[in-house]
């Protein structure tokens, strides 16, 4: 990581930025099997990391890639879903967030972990040019 922050004032910064969002997943998010739509996951995934890079720099923040995106369990309709966003790698002018998605059943106290990935971001400043995301 490329600071010139103290250790301990980056981690905390990183910790400070960690954003959790709670859905509900309904028949409209469904596709033909009854289980989320993978691009709603992936709008509900870049939205979170989008907030973390911002909660994090405090800057105007682009998504630029998505990174591996791995689908390893369907999320059923009727069930909660926990969005967890957290910066993974800070570099100079871009931030890596990774993503998780945990589903939760609604009246049983199961959970697991469905989708992960990652997205970087970048920082720009009002013409649209990469700045640092530390200053």
């Amino acid at each position: 990581m490329a600071t010139n922050l103290p250790a301990d004032s980056l981690a905390h910064r990183i910790a400070d930025a960690e954003t959790h969002v709670f859905k509900a997943v309904f028949p409209n998010t469904t596709n033909h099997y009854d289980t989320l739509f993978g691009g709603t996951a992936l709008q509900l995934m870049d939205e979170v990391a989008f907030i973390a890079a911002t909660r994090f720099a405090r800057k105007r923040m682009v998504t630029v890639s998505s990174d591996k995106i791995n689908f390893t369990q369907p999320i059923p309709a009727g069930t909660f879903i926990e969005l967890v966003g957290r910066v993974e790698h800070v570099g100079n002018t871009s931030l890596r967030i990774s993503v998780e998605i945990f589903v939760e059943e609604m009246y049983a106290l199961e959970r697991h972990r469905a989708i992960h990935g990652s997205f970087t971001f970048v920082a720009l400043d009002d013409q649209r040019n990469p700045i640092p995301v530390l200053s």
